[in-house]
């Protein structure tokens, strides 16, 4: 990857010989992958208006960034070199993933780029024996400290259950974890109202029924595990009656190329399947489905908290008192020996209630939280009103298609 040239403002000794607007808190929005990207753009929004703020992005070390840069880009944002990053001071930085904190001159901000903390550490493939039970990833000392300190200033969680898997984990820790709720799932509320819109922006029939498939990245996910499965719902499912979407984590497209995953669904793309690139918001198909099948990630339990109908194929196992664990173990398992129609039939609502309940400890608040928290750590006071929570934007199946 060619590494950006250096910028002289709006950071840098002379950068107030350059800007136009002096003297602006500068937060330093810092992205690791796509995924993280997409949490960071929603609560980035809280201070980017705001008159007093620079914000501006880097691009963190991840084994998964590589179109990172490209979609930061598209969106116009100010992109600081890594490299250069590292070596100024900010006052305010705002992360949703690891890699390279420690290095970071600033107050840190740091949440979790998918549904709480529900997956644990993936062991090593040399080194000692695997732990018995393998520590809930992100809520652990191997992430939240370095040389002997608590990386975050403020650690965002979203729910009181992981204050308890700190208190065993990482006590350290306790001290500046608060729990906000989750941003995500406000703003996927805030978008149910937009279902209608959302369907016919894909150009899905009010007849028709919207199958989703979601896969988490890795051998254990979906698409790793089972791979024989989107062709078999192309075949099985009618033409007329259903259509198809597959929603695979973006790190699945950057461990294997966007061309790869392309040509890997040639036929099931040209037979009708919607396939949305990583960057475009996943929350508009989930609220547009009539059936979400999917695994043990992040999306499948966000699809069961707003009352979709959920078929899980058993893969890992989550973190035990997650809403990962709850839908995985509470909802009906797809046997991919039986036909899949009556099985798409028969599938039943989760209680949304209670998988909700797991997901945030504080609904439909993250942003006030959250706002609350980047304004006390760049010591402003908070201007005026609270926005409402905007729906996720209506989705153009034709920018899919170009992107294929």
């Amino acid at each position: 990857m060619t590494s950006l040239e250096w910028l002289s403002t709006p950071v840098g000794i002379d950068a107030e010989h350059w800007v136009t607007r002096a003297g602006c808190r500068t937060v330093l929005a810092v992205a690791h992958t796509i995924a993280s990207c997409h949490r960071l753009l929603d609560v980035i929004d809280y201070v980017e208006g705001d008159s007093r703020v620079q914000v501006i992005f880097t691009v963190a070390p991840d084994v998964f960034n590589q179109q990172v840069h490209r979609h930061l880009e598209r969106l116009g944002a100010l992109l600081l070199p890594w490299q250069q990053a590292v070596r100024e001071r900010f006052d305010l930085g705002i992360a949703a993933s690891w890699g390279g904190l420690h290095q970071l001159h600033a107050p840190l901000l740091v949440m979790a780029h998918g549904a709480g903390h529900g997956k644990r550490v993936r062991p090593r493939p040399y080194g000692g024996p695997a732990l018995a039970e393998p520590a809930v990833y992100g809520l652990d000392p191997q992430r939240l400290t370095h040389g002997g300190r608590v990386l975050p200033t403020v650690l965002a969680v979203s729910h009181e259950h992981e204050l308890e898997v700190l208190r065993r984990q990482c006590p350290a820790a306790l001290e500046v974890a608060t729990v906000v709720g989750d941003p995500c799932l406000d703003r996927l509320v805030a978008s149910l109202s937009m279902r209608r819109d959302y369907r016919h922006g894909m150009g899905v029939d009010d007849h028709q029924g919207l199958v989703v498939v979601t896969s988490t990245w890795g051998p254990d996910g979906l698409f790793g595990h089972r791979p024989d499965l989107l062709p078999m719902l192309m075949t099985q499912l009618p033409v007329d009656r259903y259509r198809i979407a597959a929603l695979l984590h973006p790190a699945v497209w950057d461990a294997h190329g966007h061309r790869q995953i392309r040509a890997w669904l040639r036929h099931c793309r040209e037979a009708g399947l919607l396939l949305p690139d990583p960057t475009q918001d996943w929350r508009a198909l989930v609220v547009a489905a009539d059936h979400v099948i999917g695994d043990h990630g992040s999306v499948t339990a966000y699809a069961a908290a707003v009352g979709r109908p959920v078929l899980v194929l058993p893969g890992a196992e989550p973190a035990i008192g997650t809403a990962q664990h709850l839908v995985t173990a509470g909802a009906a398992h797809l046997d991919l020996h039986r036909a899949l129609l009556p099985q798409l039939g028969a599938a039943r609502e989760l209680d949304q209630h209670a998988v909700m309940a797991a997901l945030t400890g504080q609904p439909g608040r993250a942003g006030t939280l959250l706002r609350r928290a980047m304004y006390r750590l760049l010591d402003l006071t908070e201007p005026g009103r609270h926005r409402q929570i905007d729906p996720v934007p209506v989705p153009h199946v034709s920018r899919w298609e170009a992107e294929s």
